[in-house]
Order: structure tokens, then sequence, then C-alpha cells
């Protein structure tokens, strides 16, 4: 078990001047107990903690870092451009490359307005289409996550069919009553809602791959019949590719399903561990956006130069031969070899992966929706969380956030995971108290 006294030290301070002692809620691991891991460094696909412990990192920032921590390129590229300056309110070149690169690798970028976070590109976008369709409701999905915008922390109350209630204090009602909510991967329950509210949804935001319940795939024909729907009730189709974006595929989950969306919203990758997002689609749409059009929506710091320059850098690595199938070659042996440690340990696991994202549920059944997941055992994956946080392996602090993998996670590297996960899993099945400190 690693010794934690600065982490605690440090959390135990931030929690009179950090609401939670954090800056973004899971960190805090109120799902899972104990101390959250403090760290003070990573290099490749490692980080230490302020304690001196090592780890082997699969939460990666939760998706940005593809190359790993502390990539000699990315680190570079920020180093020569602040260097020159690190904001100054006017466009530059560097906007104009990543836009460049962005709309050249994902096809339904005719064009694209860069932000500073995902949560402001899935809002900018959603502002968007209201415009653009002369809609109010919008229609998401139960379980999928597109930041903390007021109009996305909506849950389905008691129905799939009813309008949306508050999630969170502080939404109000009435704007949560213009989001509706259909169940992820039943297109019944979205042609419902459009039958309901016929010629009154504005877009439907989904993503592609659910991400932020672990990971679940979409169901065949799921997203084909979501662009068929909308075509037939004038509604836009937005893809959130925060998390997908880059990650599973060049161009994206786009790429992988051949289903065109109006428009996608990005992240994570795109800055490289920098913050940034960026929301794009169709030329007839993004038109409408200001200064071009009458949408208004602007950021001081949106084109940052160090952000710029870190995707960019990024991007180009993965353009490297042969990147992506690397990538996916060690992701399947990671997946792999924690399901053949779950099978030996007698611990049902059912996996859900695309590309370098993947969750193994603690599940008797396959995870196909938002149900289910709820439905696995999160007693036993917490044991297994701190068993593994004991034996070197960070992983994120929840059952339903997705892991990733880093092109500098070599077989080494996975091997030693898998070797952890073996002996986790045995420790959680069998009901060891672990990590409680």
């Amino acid at each position: 078990m690693p010794k934690l006294d600065r982490s605690r030290g440090i959390f135990e301070a931030a929690q009179k001047l950090i609401p939670g002692g954090v800056n973004s809620p899971v960190r805090a691991y109120r799902s899972v107990g104990g101390t959250p891991v403090h760290l003070a460094r990573g290099q490749g696909p490692l980080v230490w903690d302020v304690d001196g412990n090592e780890y082997v990192d699969l939460v990666l920032s939760y998706g940005p870092l593809i190359l790993g921590h502390a990539d000699p390129r990315v680190v570079e590229a920020i180093t020569s451009t602040a260097k020159t300056g690190t904001s100054f309110g006017a466009p530059t070149q560097g906007e104009l490359d990543l836009a460049r690169t962005i709309c050249e690798r994902v096809a339904p970028c005719e064009m694209v307005r860069l932000v500073n976070s995902g949560t402001e590109a899935t809002m900018s976008a959603l502002r968007l289409a209201r415009a653009f369709t002369g809609r109010e409701l919008v229609l998401k999905f139960d379980g999928n996550y597109h930041g903390h915008g007021d109009s996305f922390l909506v849950k389905a109350g008691s129905g799939a069919l009813t309008h949306g209630a508050p999630d969170s204090p502080g939404v109000p009602t009435r704007l949560a009553n213009l989001t509706l909510v259909a169940q992820y991967n039943d297109l019944d329950s979205v042609r419902a809602q459009l039958e309901a509210h016929r010629g009154q949804v504005a877009c439907i935001i989904v993503e592609p791959v659910a991400g932020n319940v672990g990971l679940i795939n979409p169901a065949p024909g799921f997203l084909a019949g979501l662009r068929a729907l909308c075509d037939e009730h004038g509604a836009l189709l937005i893809f959130d590719e925060v998390m997908t974006g880059f990650r599973v595929a060049r161009g994206g989950y786009q790429e992988i399903c051949k289903v065109r969306p109006d428009l996608i919203t990005l992240g994570k990758v795109i800055g490289g561990g920098v913050p940034v997002g960026a929301y794009g689609g169709r030329r007839d749409v993004m038109s409408r956006v200001s200064p071009a059009g009458d949408v208004y929506q602007a950021g001081t710091l949106s084109g940052n130069p160090l952000s710029v320059a870190a995707g960019l850098a990024t991007l180009r690595a993965t353009d490297e031969p042969g990147f992506y199938a690397r990538l996916e070659s060690l992701s399947a042996r990671l997946a792999n070899g924690i399901e053949a440690a779950a099978k030996k340990a007698g611990v049902p696991c059912s996996m859900g992966r695309q590309g370098s994202m993947l969750c193994p549920y603690v599940s008797k059944v396959p995870v196909t929706t938002l149900a289910a997941a709820m439905a696995s055992d999160r007693a036993l994956w917490t044991r297994f969380f701190h068993a593994m946080l004991d034996r070197g392996v960070h992983l994120p602090p929840s059952p339903f956030e997705a892991w990733f993998v880093s092109i500098a996670h070599d077989e080494r590297t996975i091997d030693r995971v898998v070797k952890a996960a073996e002996e986790s899993f045995a420790s959680a099945k069998a009901n060891v108290s672990v990590g409680s400190t």
C-alpha cells in the first residue's frame, strides 16, 4: 500500500479553499473512498505522486495524452511558442494551421471554430443548432455527458418519453424542459420523442461512443438511424467527439461509423494536454457564427498559441506511419489481458472498448445500456481499484470512466498492468479490505 502522507496533507488543506478539495468532482475519490493521489510529474506511461510513488497511468488526463506524458515533441512545441508569447487576443498562423488540420481529417468539418473546452464547444454547437433551425428543443441521451452546460445537466425523470428534470441545483426547470431525453441504443425511444414534439426539435446530440458511463459502443444501425430520423424531422445531428476525436481513429469515430453528422464537437487530443475545444461542421451552418453570421460566441483565450502548438505537435505525431495500428495492438493486448485476469480470478467481466478507450465492467452480462452499467458490481470494482493503486496502477476513480492507452504504453508496461490486475481481481474477489487510506 503506497504511503500518501503528503497527498493527505495537501487534500486536507485544499478542502478549506477549494470546494471538495478538487477542481473537478471525480478527482475527490467520493465514489471509491480514500485519499486522492496528488500527482507531481509524469513521463511517458508513468506518473509519480507527491510522496514519490510510481504508477502506470491509465487516466492520461481523461484522454488528451495520446502520446503519453511530457512527450518531447509537445514539450518543445509549448516551450518554443511560450518564448514568443502566450496569448495575443489577435489571430495567429497557428490557428489556421490547426483549423486546416481538423478540416482535412474530419469530413463533416467544412469550417471550425476553436474554443477553450469541450463544454464550451457543446454549448456553442447547441446555440448554433437552435438558431439555424429556429427551434428550441434539444434531444440527448440518458448517460451521455456533454459538459456542464445547463441544457446538458438533465436526466430522464420517470421514463424516456417525459421531459427532462434538472440533474443539478441551479438548472432552471423551464430550461430543463427544453431538453428531451432518450435511451442510448434505443431508436424507438428517439422516434417517440421526435413524434411527440414534431417540428420542435433543433438537434440530437450524442456521444457516438458513450464514454462517460465507462464505455458503451453504439448498436449496429443506431447512429445511421439517428441520421435518418434527423433528416426526416428536419433536426441537426451533432456528434460529441470530445473524447473519441483523433483518439479512436485519425478522423475520429465518424471515420469508423461512416455516418456524417451536421456538427461535431472536439477537444482533448486536439490540445495535446493543454485546454482546448472546437466545434465545426457544414459550411452553411457554421457560417451563421459571428462575425460571419448572427450567432454570437467569443472567447478571450480561444485559439491560444500554447494550445494550438501542443495540438498541432500531437496531431502531427499521430500521422506517423502505423500510429493507430500500433495503438490498437497495445489496447487490444490490455483489454484481452484484463479479461483473462478477471476470468482467472472468477470475476465476471464485460469489456467495453473502442480503440484506445476501454472499460472493464464487473458484470455477468454484456453492458450495452446505461441500466446494465449501473447494475454492475460497483463494490467489487472499488476494491479492485484500490488493489490496483496499491500495485502501482493509476485508474480513473470511478467504475463509469473510460481508461486510456497511449502510444508510450509498450508491451512491457501493458504486461505490468495485467499482472497487477490478476492479483487485484483475486484480492477484490476475496473481499479483502485495501486502500482505505
